[in-house]
């Protein structure tokens, strides 16, 4: 049974265990740029060049279309240098830029492996990408271009895991696939605070709103729950977890409505 209902989540050993999910046709990852630059800041080429790999081997033999909404916390965080003394809306607008810094490196590598590629920004910048466009980024994907969005949504105080949400249900793609940096799924608790937390294998958008799982923006969760977009979590650091996430393998936790709420044994 599901928390909404006063119980506690069904163990992972005692839940009926669900069919293989298909391979959705249209999928948008979210990455975090923090996984871009390797722990460090800035670009790390051989992590790039790690994800371009995946996605490429996903697109080209499965046939599945990626679009891609990348962070820029490897390069500025509009919240954190608020705490310095910056303000909110320039801060943003940095991290802006640092999008798209991300974006054309990905773009640089997926092309390197001869997967064609559009970058599309929310910020004018014509001789580095196209505007966003929805109906243009479709028709990119049928035409098995990977499609990489930059510059978040355009405006401060919007993250880029709402932007994701907001860009996946625009194009419309069967599932949001957000992987993080140092966490592999939605925990009761922050993990690496709390070394006793529990995983969930599946839960639902009101359960994660309603604990204040925040693994990600709450606004994300509310945006597909209103939509019933479900979200797959899970970490970037798994071995081969894009390409397993874009095939829709189970990996990391996943968010949905109608699904019971069930932790790992």
């Amino acid at each position: 049974m599901t928390e909404t209902d006063g119980t506690a989540p069904v163990p992972a050993s005692a839940a009926p265990e669900a069919p293989p999910e298909a391979t959705p046709t249209r999928v948008l990852l979210k990455l975090s740029g923090e996984v871009f630059g390797g722990g460090a800041v800035g670009v790390d080429p051989e992590v790039v060049k790690g994800i371009a790999g995946q996605i490429a081997e996903v697109v080209v033999k499965d046939g599945v279309q990626v679009a891609v909404v990348v962070g820029g916390g490897n390069f500025f965080r509009g919240a954190e240098l608020q705490h310095h003394g910056m303000d909110r809306a320039r801060g943003d607008y940095m991290g802006m830029l640092g999008t798209v810094m991300n974006c054309l490196a990905l773009q640089d590598f997926l092309e390197h492996l001869d997967v064609d590629t559009r970058v599309q920004t929310a910020i004018t910048m014509g001789q580095v990408a196209e505007p966003y466009i929805p109906r243009r980024a479709a028709r990119h994907l049928e035409k098995g271009r990977v499609v990489i969005f930059g510059a978040g949504a355009g405006m401060p105080y919007f993250t880029t895991d709402t932007v994701a949400a907001q860009r996946a249900l625009e194009i419309g793609c069967d599932r949001l696939l957000m992987g993080k940096n140092g966490v592999d799924g939605v925990y009761e608790a922050d993990p690496r605070k709390d070394p006793s937390a529990r995983k969930y294998r599946t839960i639902t958008y009101a359960d994660v709103l309603r604990q204040r799982l925040n693994v990600a923006d709450p606004a994300a969760f509310s945006l597909c729950m209103d939509n019933q977009l479900p979200i797959v979590v899970f970490g970037l650091g798994e071995p081969n977890g894009i390409a397993r996430a874009i095939r829709g393998e189970r990996i990391g936790t996943l968010v949905a409505s109608n699904i019971e709420t069930v932790v790992e044994a």
